[in-house]
C-alpha cells in the first residue's frame, strides 16, 4: 500500500492531468454545444492553472490546441491572440528595466531616498518602503524585492552588530578595563569589514538577474542570532516592508505588474469604444490608492512589530545613537560604492515603450578599446545601454505566453457564446447592492490569489466578471478595476508571490508572522480600493451610469 501511495505522490501531476481531462469529459459529450465545449476547456485550464499541474505558460497554450479541435475557432484566429499590442509594450518595458538594473540606477535611487529620510527606525522603514515602491513602478516586483533585500539585510545586521559592540564597550568600562581610544566610528568601521551583505537566494549581484538555481536552505535555517527580541522584530518588520511595498508599488502603473497589463489589454479588446484605460488614466486612479495603502501598511507593520513612539519619531536636534550612526554609515558606504553618476495621438503606450526600447540598443554607454601591437589603446566599437543577450535574460517569455493564452481563452468564450450564457446565469446578482457585488468579487479575488498566481487569477476571472457586469447593467469598470487591483493583494503566505518568498528565505520570518501582518494589509487594501471606487475613481469614469460603449444586456437564454 505504501508503495502505491509513493508512486501516486511521485506521479501526482501526471495523474491530476489525466483525471481532470477524463472527469470533465462528459460535459462536451453529453451537452453537445459550443458553450459546453468552451466550458470544458475553461474548467481544464482553470484547474491546471490553480494546481500548476503543468507549467502556467504550457497550460496557456491549450486554447490553441482545444479550440480548433472543438471547432470553436480556427487555428489562425487562435494564434493571432498570442501576440497583441500588450507584447510590444512588454518588450519596451523590459528594455527599460534591463537598462536600469545594468547601470545600478535602482540602487542609487533606493539608497539616496533612505539617506534623505534619516536613520530613525520608523523613518528608515518608510524610506525603504517608498524607494522600493517607486522602483516597483518600473521594474518587476520580483526583481525589485531581490535587489533591495541585500541592502536591507546589510543595514539590519549592521544595526545589531553596532549595538552589541557598544554594549560590550560599556561593560568593559564598568569592569575597569576600558580602552579610551576606542570610538564608535571605529567599531562601525571594523564591524563593516566583517559583515558582508547577504545576497538574496538565487540572485547574483554581479549578473544583475535571478539565477535558475536557488539556495533557500542557506538562509532559511534559522541560524541568525538576535541580541534582543526587539532586534528580531526589527528584522521581521524590514523584511515585510520590502515584500509588501514591492507589490504595492506595482499597482501604480500599467507596466508595474503583469496583472495590470492583462486587464488593460482585455478591457481595450472587449470595449474598444471606451478609450479610457491608458498609462495616464491608470496612474491617476491607482497612485492615490497605492500611496494610502503604503502609508497605512507602514503604520500597521510598525505598530505590530515595534510599536509607535511618536516622541522618538519626531524628536529634533537630539544626538544620534550608536545604532543610528551605524545604520547611516552602512547606507553611506553602499551609496559611495556606486561611484559618480554616469550619463550614458494615434500611438498607444506600446508605441512609446517600443521606441524607447529600441533606443536602448543604440545609445552608446561606453567605448570598447583594444591594444595595438605598438601598445597604443584605440577604440574599435561601443557598447550600447543594453545588449540582446541581456534583454533575453530578463524577458519573461512565460508571462508573454500566459497572457496570450488568456486572450485566446477570452476570445473562445466570446465566440462560443459561453460569455453570454455566464452573464445570463449571473444576472440575478443584479438584485444585490452594487457595493456588495464589488465587495464579494474583491474578496473572492483576494482569496484566490493567495493560492494561485496573480496572472493566472486575473486571466481566469476577467472573462467571467465582464459578462457579470453587463448582465446586471453596471459599468464594467466598477467591477473589473477593484478586482484587478485586489489580484495583487497576495500578502498572506510565502508562496503567494515571489517577493514574499524572497524575503521569507532570509530566515527572519515565520509563516504566522506573514499571516498576521498580511491579513491587516489585505484588509487595508480592499478597504482603500472600495473607498476609491466611491470617490476619486468613480468621479473619473462616471461609474454611476451604464456606459454607451458597453454592449446592451443580453436576453435570457439557457444552455441547451
Amino acid at each position: 500500500m505504501m508503495k502505491v501511495l509513493s508512486y501516486i505522490l511521485v506521479y501526482r501531476r501526471l495523474l491530476l492531468v489525466v483525471f481532470t481531462l477524463l472527469v470533465l469529459l462528459p460535459l462536451p459529450i453529453i451537452v453537445r454545444t459550443k458553450e459546453a465545449e468552451c466550458a470544458y476547456t475553461l474548467f481544464v485550464i482553470a484547474i491546471f492553472w490553480l494546481t500548476e499541474a503543468l507549467p502556467l505558460s504550457i497550460t496557456a497554450l491549450l486554447p490553441g490546441l482545444m479550440f480548433p479541435l472543438f471547432g470553436i475557432m480556427t487555428s489562425k484566429k487562435v494564434a493571432s491572440a498570442y501576440f497583441k499590442d500588450f507584447h510590444l509594450l512588454l518588450i519596451g518595458v523590459i528594455c527599460l528595466a534591463t537598462s536600469i538594473e545594468k547601470w545600478n540606477l535602482h540602487k542609487r535611487i533606493a539608497l539616496r531616498m533612505v539617506m534623505t529620510v534619516g536613520v530613525n527606525p520608523a523613518w528608515l522603514t518608510l524610506g525603504f518602503m517608498s524607494s522600493t515602491a517607486f522602483l516597483s513602478m518600473w521594474l518587476s516586483n520580483t526583481s525589485t524585492a531581490a535587489m533591495v533585500m541585500p541592502i536591507v539585510e546589510a543595514v539590519a545586521q549592521q544595526i545589531i552588530s553596532a549595538e552589541a559592540e557598544v554594549e560590550a564597550t560599556q561593560m568593559t568600562r564598568i569592569s575597569g578595563s576600558v580602552n579610551h581610544g576606542l570610538e564608535i566610528d571605529e567599531v562601525v568601521e571594523t564591524n563593516e569589514k566583517k559583515e558582508k551583505p547577504i545576497p538574496v537566494p538565487g540572485y547574483s549581484n554581479d549578473a544583475g538577474k535571478i539565477s535558475s538555481k536557488t539556495e533557500l536552505e542557506k538562509n532559511s535555517g534559522g541560524g541568525t542570532k538576535y541580541r534582543t527580541e526587539r532586534d528580531h522584530m526589527m528584522c521581521k518588520l524590514m523584511c515585510l516592508c520590502i515584500a509588501y511595498s514591492s507589490t504595492i508599488g506595482g499597482l501604480t502603473t500599467i507596466t508595474g505588474t503583469s496583472t495590470n497589463l492583462i486587464f488593460a489589454e482585455h478591457f481595450n479588446m472587449r470595449y474598444p469604444d471606451c478609450h479610457c484605460i491608458n498609462f495616464g488614466s491608470w496612474f491617476m486612479l491607482s497612485f492615490p490608492a497605492a500611496i494610502i495603502i503604503l502609508l497605512l501598511s507602514w503604520i500597521w507593520l510598525q505598530w505590530l512589530f515595534l510599536g509607535f513612539n511618536f516622541k522618538e519619531m519626531f524628536k529634533c536636534g537630539k544626538t544620534k545613537t550608536a545604532k543610528q550612526k551605524a545604520c547611516a554609515e552602512v547606507i553611506k558606504q553602499e551609496y559611495q560604492k556606486l561611484g559618480p553618476l554616469r550619463y550614458p495621438g494615434f500611438a498607444t503606450d506600446s508605441t512609446v515603450a517600443l521606441l524607447i526600447g529600441i533606443l536602448f540598443f543604440l545609445i552608446p554607454a561606453k567605448r570598447l578599446t583594444k591594444t595595438t601591437p605598438t601598445g597604443e589603446i584605440v577604440a574599435f566599437d561601443y557598447s550600447p545601454l543594453i545588449t540582446w543577450k541581456e534583454f533575453q535574460s530578463f524577458m519573461p517569455w512565460d508571462i508573454a505566453i500566459l497572457v496570450g493564452g488568456g486572450f485566446a481563452l477570452a476570445d473562445g468564450c466570446e465566440e462560443s457564446g459561453l460569455s453570454k450564457w455566464i452573464g445570463n446565469k449571473l444576472s440575478p446578482l443584479g438584485s444585490l447592492p452594487v457595493w456588495l457585488v464589488i465587495l464579494i468579487s474583491s474578496l473572492l479575488v483576494t482569496s484566490l490569489t493567495e493560492v494561485a498566481s496573480n496572472p493566472a487569477t486575473i486571466t481566469l476571472l476577467l472573462p467571467i466578471l465582464s459578462p457579470l457586469a453587463e448582465a446586471i447593467q453596471v459599468n464594467p469598470l466598477y467591477i473589473l478595476l477593484p478586482s484587478t487591483l485586489c489580484t495583487s493583494f497576495a500578502f498572506l503566505l510565502p508562496v503567494a508571490n515571489p517577493p514574499n518568498a524572497i524575503v521569507f528565505s532570509y530566515g527572519h520570518l515565520k509563516v504566522i508572522d506573514m499571516v498576521k501582518a498580511g491579513l491587516g494589509v489585505n484588509i487595508v487594501g480592499v478597504a482603500v480600493v472600495m473607498l476609491g471606487m466611491s470617490t476619486w475613481i468613480g468621479a473619473m469614469f462616471d461609474l454611476s451610469t451604464y456606459p454607451s460603449w458597453a454592449p446592451p444586456p443580453v436576453s435570457n437564454e439557457t444552455m441547451p
